[in-house]
């Protein structure tokens, strides 16, 4: 997952206002009790954070997975 993906599973899995301040502000247990941010900008990859995220926020495993890649031209494929 590449950070741009991140970015856009946060912001469709918790809108923006409400994804920036769960990426600042949620201590998150899976990456060592630092937040999405803190965990990124020390080099804690962007899957291995997403999933901590979704942990703590109890999202549901089907919307954990894919979540962020941008759609294919023409496929019409969805998040």
């Amino acid at each position: 997952m590449k950070l741009s993906e991140f970015q856009i599973a946060v912001e469709h899995e918790f809108g923006a206002g409400y994804g920036a301040v769960v990426v600042n502000d949620l201590a998150l247990m899976g990456v060592g009790g630092r937040t999405a941010r803190e965990a990124l900008a020390d080099g804690v990859g962007a899957r291995e954070v997403w999933i901590a995220l979704c942990d703590a926020a109890d999202v549901p495993e089907q919307r954990r997975h894919g979540v962020g890649r941008p759609t294919p031209e023409g496929s019409g494929a969805s998040l």
